[in-house]
């Protein structure tokens, strides 16, 4: 009632945003982007004059540059509206879920939060073999020679390899400038932290990848106030999504999820 009452100094509100899922482009439900996460950041920094806002995170990567894209959202808001934000991991901030983890001015884990994976990977299979033994023909026509690079169904071509190496090296380049950019002096020095390897919790703490362990609700009591309220922002999902109409793709889908998962032990 007493936020309703002008000249009183309301309770201090920390908005929260939860960021759980792989990140994708697509915009089905259980997955991160930046246009359905777009108006959910943007009310988070805006609605009620928040005191902060606080970053939970469960996400074992995705797209480099959906990372990129919410984490610079992120930012912008952040120093427009000269507002401290915080993330806390929950099982797993890595590769694309440590992008958006620095976009936060300090990051705090649970005892057995995973953090780090800072590299790139590109995953696929071979076919042309199998097709063979089928006696079936690929057929490609292209203009440009290089236009079915690293096509499945044909043998691999080592010129292939060293173009798709140079363009992880430059996702990787931008990746490791976002985090010293983030982390700065907080990181030790003399490691390899860049090498796609992961840590548990303390390891990582050690790495200067984060802060300390903390929870929500007691850190942000601690930092802003037993009084301090807590306001909860996410995506909505569509009736379609509620529903279950796509289910198809969504299973397709999962089975997409869980590779991401299963990389750090959680599918």
């Amino acid at each position: 009632m007493k936020r309703f009452i002008p000249f009183i100094a309301k309770d201090p509100t920390v908005a929260v945003i939860r960021l759980n899922g792989v990140i994708a482009a697509s915009v089905r439900g259980g997955t991160l982007s930046d246009v359905s996460l777009a108006p959910v950041i943007e009310r988070a920094f805006s609605r009620g004059k928040p005191a902060a806002v606080a970053l939970v995170i469960n996400s074992p990567g995705g797209s480099p540059a959906q990372s990129s894209l919410i984490a610079a959202r992120i930012r912008r808001l952040a120093e427009e509206k000269k507002l401290p934000v915080h993330a806390f991991v929950e099982d797993v901030a890595a590769s694309g879920g440590y992008w958006l983890a620095c976009a936060a001015d300090d990051i705090w884990l649970d005892d057995s939060s995973i953090v780090g994976s800072i590299g790139v990977i590109s995953a696929s299979f071979g076919l042309h073999e199998a097709i063979a033994r089928l006696g079936i023909e690929r057929r490609v026509h292209t203009a440009g020679k290089d236009k079915s690079m690293l096509d499945p169904f044909r043998p691999e071509r080592p010129e292939d390899v060293e173009r798709l190496k140079g363009i992880q090296a430059q996702i990787h380049e931008s990746f490791i400038a976002h985090v010293k950019a983030r982390r700065g002096a907080r990181l030790a020095q003399g490691e390899d932290l860049f090498s796609g390897e992961f840590w548990v919790c303390q390891r990582g703490i050690d790495l200067g990848l984060a802060d300390g362990i903390a929870h929500i609700v007691p850190k942000m009591k601690a930092l802003y106030g037993d009084k301090a309220r807590f306001a909860s922002y996410g995506p909505r999902r569509s009736l379609f999504q509620r529903f279950g109409a796509s289910l198809g793709a969504e299973l397709t889908a999962g089975i997409e999820d869980r590779a991401h998962w299963s990389r750090f032990g959680l599918s």
